[in-house]
């Protein structure tokens, strides 16, 4: 009952037989290799427009080196103040924009709202030498809460950061987790939104180590490639990437992951709501925010079962835990068991 993370689990078997393949004799290095480009031509397929995607291996890296493109070092970035881009990343960002600011928002449930950023905004006017000058913003898909923003949510968003001269960047670690739950088109949810560039997250979602760098409007790439190398993250043996992305999308792998991992934190959310526990968010990912009793907590841990405690400074007043109570966080994967998630719900409502 490995609850921790999506990156708990191991690569999908097709990943995994993806990468043998590729192993298997020589190819061009630094991502000349057929993978690479078959990988890079299908994600223009996938996003219905000629993109410019470059393959990396961490997601700390796409996010950075996105960032680190359209911000310049004496620009800001403004995301939720809970963001994983702001608490989690160890200042990358900061460093791949040579020193960028980045502005923590308020937002109930991980969001930012069109009237908190405008707010912001405001404080950033362009031209005053004293101040950071406003240059992008960061939405998470899904979010640190497991909310998803709708497509007409990012185009409000993009349309106040456009009056701004912000650029937009999605962090989409979790983006097949929030597009299955939306029902949209890949296009639909970044692009004609209004998002300039994407950190296309699989590894979360079954692949080894693979993320992507997409960028809608290519002209702002020009410069990425020297970005990337530097940064350390051009790998020699970049068809062990290619041949990842191109597994995961094969027969829709990535989707038909995300809708099992999805599915599993819906059945899991119901069962603890049945056995008497509160959870503050709908659980629109694959991410279950609950409310335990502290015997649960205490019967559950007992039983070898993992997850993180977490903290509740996003939680309205009336919705947070008591004496008696713990905040905790729980992930389910594409490799999530029904019979897990039962016998999680069944310790809960024993205890």
């Amino acid at each position: 009952m490995d609850f921790a993370s999506d990156n708990a689990v191991g690569a999908s078997r097709p990943v995994l037989d993806a990468l043998l393949a590729a192993n298997a004799g020589p190819a061009p290095a630094y991502g000349a290799d057929s993978w690479t480009k078959a990988a890079e031509t299908r994600l223009s397929e996938v996003f219905e427009t000629p993109v410019a995607a470059f393959l990396v291996a961490t997601g700390t890296a796409s996010n950075a080196l996105a960032l680190g493109a359209v911000c310049p070092p004496w620009g800001a970035v403004f995301c939720h103040e809970d963001a994983h881009v702001i608490d989690d990343e160890c200042g990358a960002p900061e460093m791949a924009t040579g020193g960028a600011k980045l502005v923590g928002v308020a937002g109930e449930g991980g969001k930012l709202t069109p009237d908190g950023l405008a707010q912001t905004l405001a404080r950033f006017p362009h031209g005053l030498v004293k101040q950071v000058q406003a240059a992008a913003i960061s939405l998470s898909q899904a979010t640190e809460c497991g909310t998803v923003y709708t497509p007409a949510e990012i185009a409000a968003l993009a349309a106040i950061a456009r009056a701004h001269r912000c650029r937009v960047h999605m962090d989409g670690a979790r983006f097949a987790n929030a597009l299955v739950h939306l029902g949209c088109s890949p296009a639909g949810m970044t692009w004609k939104a209004g998002v300039d560039v994407l950190s296309f997250g699989l590894t979360k979602n079954g692949a080894l180590a693979c993320e992507a760098v997409i960028f809608f409007d290519p002209a702002l790439a020009e410069a990425f490639p020297y970005q990337r190398k530097r940064a350390g993250h051009t790998l020699s043996k970049g068809r062990l990437l290619g041949a990842q992305l191109c597994a995961m999308l094969d027969g829709d792998h990535w989707l038909a992951n995300a809708r099992h991992a999805n599915a599993m934190a819906h059945r899991l959310r119901k069962g603890l709501l049945a056995a008497g526990a509160r959870a503050p968010w709908p659980s629109e990912v694959n991410e279950v925010f609950a409310i335990l009793p502290r015997r649960a907590d205490a019967a559950l841990k007992a039983a070898g079962s993992r997850y993180y405690d977490w903290g509740a400074r996003n939680l309205p007043q009336h919705e947070r835990p008591g004496a008696d109570e713990v905040y905790i966080r729980l992930v389910a994967s594409y490799a999530t068991t029904p019979e897990e998630v039962d016998r999680f719900s069944a310790i809960v409502r024993a205890a």
